[in-house]
């Protein structure tokens, strides 16, 4: 047996609270490198939680136990088994005949002659390989480290990618089958995951006076442990929420109480709204600004559709919203996106679209900078200019966006995919990401880039003051033909007023 060497290092620390265990196959003909492996991450824990180490002795065993498992974090796989390409074997038929692309892959190895690294890394769908020789403790609790925490965060972006396609596939049910609460409950998904709240979160309203009343509760969206309380019987739902709605009706006012939040909203035709999160952590007033819009918006599209009335612009509403958590963790504030919204669609139409593409540019415009949920806060807030690696690392949003929001079966979601990653396309094919050039940019990508850039530039931002907008006009003309197609320039020139119009509408 090919011998491990482990340094004499200290472990993570032994987890307090039990929770769910991450799972790692180890694939390896040798039961002392199992027993060893073991041994030494015992107690590691990532993330408050420990590893549960399922044992593949053979490729066949490996591709069984990964043929009915979907919820692998990590398998280290040893490269030479029952035969000199048994690993290898494995890799590939796990990314290409499981078409499993989140479990990380590390080869391990005693016989590195076998399989040089080198064409390993290059021809096989791995994330690393090691000689088992260089394998201290030390150096496989850092691989666990890394691998783990690439899994998790692979995971959360494919998690963002379906609660978008949740809400933009509910939005067009609204009309259908008045199925507000699944809209709602996929929004209310989706902010969680922006605001990165693990607690249960959900919603009630009514539309009577008389709240306290039992039979005027309609719970409207769930989201996470509180799930199960889906219900218009208030009856069911659990004391600490009764309370907290009861306390915020009497004082007609949101408040923060230990680790719980209560939003209470009003509106114009008289019902009363409550939402109640519980915090895994402090929420700043940005937070609460997403929740209060939140809140606000689904109060308003609810009564809207017992009314039958105006559901098409409190649809549209709901949209800007996943614009706008994208513009405010970015420390943008204002209505950006609401503007870009409007000017796209007036663009739409000056350059001769039809009014249904026009609208479905209007509804998927306010995504196009959607991946950026993906950007680290260091580089997305960083005030000063951006290091070369970090400003691959941001124009990295293009790519995810359109990847977030890829879909084969929903318009608006296939049309936010395209203006999410092409909106930063030039028209001389200078742009990122794919360099795409003059009219093989999609009208969309191009209409958007415009529309953002010029917004931008007349915007008060963290890092940069509003330029004056003889200064806007002259650097748009400046990129005439370079940066933006020459017709939408002259659009704009053309259509000034009434986009400075829609410019004073949304200034706020």
């Amino acid at each position: 047996m090919d011998k491990l060497q482990f340094a004499d290092e200290s472990l993570a620390p032994v987890l307090e609270n039990k929770l769910e265990p991450w799972n790692i196959l180890l694939v390896d003909d040798e039961p002392g490198v199992h027993d060893v492996t073991k041994m030494v991450l015992k107690d590691f824990v990532f993330d408050q939680r420990p590893l549960n180490l399922i044992s593949a002795f053979n490729g066949k065993e490996g591709r069984d136990i990964m043929s009915q498992r979907s919820d692998i974090a990590l398998a280290i796989i040893d490269v030479v088994m029952e035969t000199d390409t048994a690993g290898l074997d494995l890799v590939r038929t796990i990314r290409e005949d499981l078409q499993n692309h989140f479990t990380r892959l590390v080869l391990r190895t005693g016989q590195p002659g076998q399989a040089p690294e080198e064409d390993v890394i290059t021809q096989y769908d791995i994330d690393d390989y090691k000689d088992k020789t260089e394998l201290t403790s030390n150096k496989l609790l850092t691989l666990m480290y890394a691998s783990l925490r690439a899994y998790r965060d692979i995971c959360m972006i494919d998690s963002h990618r379906r609660s978008l396609e949740q809400v933009i596939l509910a939005s067009t049910e609204i009309f259908e089958a008045r199925n507000l609460k699944v809209f709602a409950s996929a929004v209310l998904k989706q902010i969680c995951n922006l605001l990165h709240l693990k607690g249960a979160i959900f919603y009630c309203t009514s539309l009577s006076d008389e709240f306290t009343d039992g039979s005027n509760y309609q719970v409207l969206a769930v989201s996470g442990a509180m799930a199960e309380f889906e219900t218009k019987n208030k009856v069911d739902l659990p004391n600490p929420v009764l309370n907290a709605f009861d306390y915020a009706l009497k004082q007609k006012q949101s408040y923060i109480n230990g680790d719980t939040y209560t939003g209470y909203f009003s509106t114009s035709l008289g019902s009363e709204n409550l939402l109640f999160v519980e915090l895994e952590r402090e929420i700043d007033d940005l937070d609460k600004q997403l929740l209060d819009i939140y809140a606000s918006n689904v109060a308003v599209t609810y009564e809207n559709l017992l009314l039958r009335d105006e559901i098409l612009d409190t649809q549209k509403e709901l949209a800007y919203i996943l614009g706008e958590a994208v513009e405010q963790r970015s420390k943008e504030t204002g209505s950006h996106v609401r503007r870009v919204a409007h000017y796209s669609y007036l663009f739409a139409i000056e350059y001769g679209l039809d009014e249904k593409q026009a609208q479905l540019i209007k509804l998927a415009s306010p995504l196009h900078d959607v991946g950026k949920i993906a950007i680290p806060d260091n580089i997305l807030k960083k005030p000063d200019k951006l290091t070369e690696e970090e400003w691959h690392i941001m124009q990295s949003h293009a790519q995810v966006g359109a990847d977030l929001l890829h879909s084969n079966e929903n318009e608006v979601i296939k049309m936010g995919s395209i203006i999410a990653g092409q909106h930063h396309e030039r028209w001389d094919g200078r742009g990122y990401p794919k360099g795409l050039k003059a009219e093989d940019i999609h009208i969309a990508g191009r209409i958007t880039a415009i529309a953002d850039v010029f917004d931008a530039l007349g915007s008060d931002r963290y890092y940069k003051k509003a330029w004056p907008m003889e200064e806007v006009l002259a650097e748009i003309d400046k990129q005439k033909g370079k940066q933006f197609d020459p017709k939408l320039v002259d659009i704009l020139h053309d259509k000034l007023d009434d986009i400075i119009a829609i410019r004073k509408a949304y200034d706020n």
